[in-house]
């Protein structure tokens, strides 16, 4: 696999970042997790200007997708604020969105009723062979243990054509100690809440970028750049 700037600063300064996360994780350590769509349904109101602090990569994401992709299918697609920029700049092209939150999903619909949507669990969705020109995502995978995302990616990599591109923009661990902190608190918090495993719940924990491209090379994809990173929020091209 041909691996591109995975060396790429997520983060200005890692020592300061560590920190924020340490003291956050201690302030929060008796919060239960909340189940991923219900955790989106009832922050509706609040979600755009919790995003807000993204606008840039928002606004990037339409120069990274190829602009003969005519069939594109958005993973956690949410409000569409990133379709909101992309659906423009590509108005010949089919999208599909798929989330589990009917919030997010009503409220993307009143803005674009043109986009198929599909309201199910993307890890057990069956996407198809080669259907798509493009699979895209924003900020939604890091929520996903490891071999979630290596069966996701294998279903991504089957859905896409010979020319097909995955494109995720998320939030990536920006060294090996964050990875695993965050993984071991996630473990701790199911076992101490009994959650079952099949339980899809909200919490994040992020793979670097080389344990990224690694599953994403399992998954049959010959080639991973990392294209940008805007405020934490950095863009992953892998290539079938």
């Amino acid at each position: 696999m041909i691996r591109t700037n995975l060396d790429i600063r997520i983060r200005d300064s890692i020592e300061d970042h560590m920190f924020g996360l340490k003291w956050w994780l201690k302030e929060t350590k008796d919060v239960p997790l909340e189940e991923m769509a219900s955790f989106f349904d009832v922050r509706i109101d609040d979600y755009v200007p919790h995003m807000e602090r993204w606008d840039e990569a928002y606004r990037t994401f339409p120069k990274y997708i190829p602009p003969d992709a005519r069939v594109i299918l958005d993973l956690g697609c949410g409000s569409g604020l990133e379709l909101d920029q992309i659906i423009p700049c590509f108005p010949n092209t089919d999208f599909t969105g798929i989330d589990l939150s009917t919030a997010m999903i009503n409220e993307l619909l009143s803005k674009h009723p043109e986009v198929n949507i599909i309201q199910a669990d993307y890890l057990k969705y069956p996407f198809g062979e080669n259907i798509y020109d493009a699979v895209i995502s924003f900020e939604s995978l890091h929520h996903l243990l490891p071999k979630q995302k290596q069966g996701l990616y294998k279903k991504i990599r089957s859905c896409l054509n010979g020319n097909g591109v995955f494109i995720n923009c998320d939030y990536y661990a920006c060294c090996d100690e964050e990875e695993t902190l965050l993984l071991n608190v996630y473990d701790e918090k199911r076992k101490k809440e009994h959650l079952p495993t099949d339980a899809l719940v909200h919490f994040d924990i992020p793979l670097t970028l080389e344990h990224e491209a690694d599953l994403l090379e399992s998954a049959g994809f010959t080639s991973c750049s990392a294209l940008s990173s805007h405020s934490g929020a950095c863009f992953l091209k892998a290539t079938v």
